[in-house]
């Protein structure tokens, strides 16, 4: 959850600000090392009174006369990297770090520079080279934990967290990474001890409270009333530190008065790329009216993909917040004239919500990447559906929720081509039946291999298929397994396998006759990729919207009977499904069309129920009165 800011710690160990540190030491090391080349030294001067592309020039004229100098690349490349030239800055640095060997900043910025660009493994050697320079740089190891836990080590990086720790037992920011870690690793117990002491440390932060409101939707320990109440003291904290705008620069127009004014929508969210909120709203995009709705794109990260590029051409404006902080994106939002912000995030990672405590739209939603109350004044409405939210259960949210018909969530299914098609039950070849899982790993709680263990020894020839992208890598795979082992899964009866291209994730589906739900956190976008592929899940029905999800979706295509409601049901299913299997082998071949013709897979109706939703959420809005003026209360 931590990640390098331009105000953290140097790694150079010299305790001033990342920002500005590196550049005037590794000037500094120009300077000494050369007194008659003043390049370097007007350099740094241009630099400071804002003059970039002289002072730029001014340094790459030092290098024509002295390549070699490994100091004067470093700092070349650390301002190529300030100016956002990354893909420049990094080859400079690298040049840096080979003539440069021994000094352990250029490996450490080396370092923070190639996690920049979500090349972790690099950056673990680059870490880990400035730590055996400098072994006293204390903060190089925070670094090198938070590129470890991404390469799925979290071991090594709770290693590197807890070693910072010894030293610096009140690091709030520590203490959340720690917790991060722990949740990636299935402790999650451990994960919420670590992230109340972080909350502690650091009351006013809201990023572990944020964080701890995601564990506990995963934790079976906790009520909805408990996280309803810790959701409100979040709401609390980010509300303390947002100045709400109370009018906005928008036409609060009855639609007897403009009918044909387009409703202007921004969506906030860190996902629209290949990611599971990114592939939900794909075909849904395509969709919308263009005529009723005007988009406009606020992304919380930089990261972009294929994915990316090809719903970036349906959004009027695309305005990355990512490196904004909260007043300056919500006023970002605000000059934009939104009319309605949804939120596509909640309590996952890379989420703005702090900014829209600010309100800098009249209208804001909670819709689709989190599954559970964000507790933020200034969010009006949460989508829902009468599955997943019965009516008495809306005490649990905060938000006033908005019903959509049959479902909250619409699946943009993949290509339909030969090599995606469903195929027949790998039972029938395998004369035994194969569970799988492909959810996240922190899913896998203590209750939910428990229940497994149960399945797989009333099922004694059945295996177990798990894949998700932390088997990729040994060290998570011989944790989990441990974790089988303690609750009496034999390892010769699972399998590993991590994450490659999505095809080959479709296609692995062919191996499963039967996905196992996780609970109280179920899978979403996985529950559909599987129903596109024909493999049904067996979901246990909840009593929260997160835990209710699995069976939302599968109400919405006929599939009640794979519906259990509780542990002992969702065994009792299994067992039985396992043992028909002539109509596990019909029901495969039959699902995808099923499921095309539900309003899970519909996207064009779903569509124009979202347009009228939003669209009656700001009637309601413009019928009070609206506000036209532009001053930030």
């Amino acid at each position: 959850m931590a990640s390098i800011g331009r105000n953290d710690p140097c790694p150079c160990g010299s305790g001033k600000r990342a920002k500005q540190c590196c550049f005037r030491l590794g000037t500094r090391t120009a300077i000494e090392a050369s007194p008659s080349d003043t390049y370097f030294t007007s350099a740094e001067q241009l630099w400071r009174q804002g003059r970039t592309e002289d002072a730029l020039a001014s340094m790459r004229q030092g290098l024509a006369l002295r390549p070699d100098f490994g100091g004067g690349q470093a700092n070349l490349g650390l301002m190529l990297h300030e100016l956002g030239r990354r893909g420049e800055a990094i080859p400079c640095m690298k040049t840096a770090a080979a003539l440069e060997p021994d000094l352990a900043w250029v490996h450490a910025n080396l370092g923070n520079m190639l996690y920049g660009e979500r090349d972790f493994a690099g950056s673990v050697e680059s870490y880990r080279r400035a730590i055996a320079l400098s072994p006293d740089d204390i903060d190089v190891y925070v670094y090198l934990g938070n590129a470890l836990k991404e390469c799925a080590d979290a071991d090594s990086a709770i290693d590197c967290y807890r070693k910072v720790l010894a030293i610096r037992p009140d690091d709030a920011n520590v203490h959340l990474s720690l917790g991060d870690a722990l949740l990636a690793q299935g402790d999650l117990d451990g994960a919420i001890a670590s992230l109340r002491t972080a909350h502690r440390l650091a009351p006013d932060a809201a990023d572990a409270q944020s964080a701890l409101l995601f564990v506990m939707n995963i934790h079976p320990a906790y009520s909805a009333a408990e996280r309803y109440v810790e959701a409100r003291r979040y709401g609390q904290v980010v509300a303390a530190r947002a100045r709400p705008y109370t009018a906005w620069s928008v036409d609060p127009f009855l639609p007897a008065q403009m009918p044909h004014r387009r409703l202007r929508v921004g969506l906030l969210s860190g996902d629209l790329r290949a990611h599971p909120v990114g592939y939900a709203i794909e075909n849904l995009l395509a969709q919308l009216d263009a005529t009723r709705i005007e988009l406009v794109a606020f992304p919380t990260q930089l990261q972009e993909d294929e994915l990316t590029r090809r719903i970036r051409p349906r959004f009027a404006s695309w305005q990355g917040i990512a490196e904004l902080g909260d007043d300056a994106a919500a006023a970002t939002i605000h000059a934009a004239a939104i009319d309605v912000l949804v939120d596509l995030s909640g309590h996952t990672t890379n989420n703005r919500l702090p900014v829209l405590a600010w309100k800098p739209a009249p209208i804001q939603v909670s819709w689709l990447g989190y599954f559970a109350t964000t507790g933020v004044p200034g969010v009006d409405y949460l989508l829902a559906d009468p599955t997943s939210v019965p009516q008495s259960e809306r005490a649990q949210f905060t938000e006033t929720l908005h019903y959509l018909p049959a479902t909250r969530l619409c699946f943009s299914p993949p290509r339909a081509d030969d090599a995606i098609a469903p195929s027949p039950a790998p039972v029938e070849a395998n004369g035994y039946v194969t569970f799988g899982s492909f959810q996240s790993a922190l899913k896998l709680n203590d209750a939910v291999i428990a229940t497994w263990s149960e399945v797989l020894r009333t099922l004694p020839t059945a295996r177990l298929r798990l894949q998700n992208g932390q088997m990729r890598f040994p060290a998570s795979r011989a944790h989990v397994l441990d974790r089988l082992a303690r609750a009496g899964i034999d390892a010769g009866r699972v399998s590993f396998f991590g994450t490659g291209s999505r095809d080959d994730y479709l296609l692995a589906h062919r191996d499963v006759d039967m996905i196992l739900d996780t609970f109280p956190y179920p899978g979403a976008t996985t529950t559909c990729e599987a129903l596109w592929m024909g493999v049904p899940t067996l979901t246990i029905e909840g009593d929260t919207l997160a835990s209710r999800q699995g069976a939302s979706l599968l109400l919405c295509v006929g599939l009640d009977d794979w519906i259990a409601r509780d542990r002992a049901d969702y065994v009792a299913r299994a067992v039985a499904h396992s043992r028909d299997i002539a109509a596990l082998s019909a029901l495969r071949l039959s699902l995808r069309t099923r499921a095309l013709r539900s309003p899970l897979f519909d996207t064009a109706t779903f569509a124009r129920n979202l347009e009228d939703a939003l669209f009656t959420m700001w009637r309601q809005w413009a019928a009070k009165g609206g506000h036209r003026a532009t001053e930030n209360a």
